[in-house]
């Protein structure tokens, strides 16, 4: 597994996980990464330094397949706990939640959709929101 340090084009710093290098640069091609701050698909590497092996014995690393699978699996229990227990509001979701913010509505968890532009501008009024985790694949429709 390789741990990436990346930022978007508004300056979201973020880490992600890839299996090999080679996984970072197909996804980047494809426009499969995403900032968890604002939505964008405009992400670059950041200057890491390198993790450098101590004296002390660590604990052997974790099976790579096996940490991809925790993570789809955590991502589809979050979004499907948002999808059961949040109100889904729709394209409505940047007013609403403003609204909320602001006393101007009812006190609620809330989700749907809205662009990053919309998020960017929650954000920087100090609107909490956090992007919902994308719907992985589902293992068992794997081919």
């Amino acid at each position: 597994m390789i741990r990436y340090a990346l930022k978007c084009e508004h300056d979201h710093g973020f880490e992600a996980w890839f299996s090999a290098s080679a996984d970072y640069d197909d996804q980047a091609a494809r426009g499969l990464i995403e900032c968890p701050f604002c939505g964008s698909r405009d992400i670059g590497k950041q200057i890491m330094a390198p993790a450098v092996a101590g004296t002390r014995k660590s604990a052997p690393s974790a099976d790579p397949a096996a940490v991809q699978t925790m993570m789809m699996r955590a991502a589809r229990e979050v979004r499907s706990h948002v999808e059961q227990n949040f109100d889904y509001v729709g394209d409505a979701f940047a007013r609403e939640a403003r609204d909320i913010h602001e006393g101007r509505s009812e006190k609620r968890e809330i989700y749907g959709e809205a662009t990053p532009a919309e998020v960017k501008k929650l954000r920087d009024d100090g609107v909490p929101c956090a992007p919902l985790p994308s719907l992985p694949p589902d293992p068992s429709k794997a081919h």
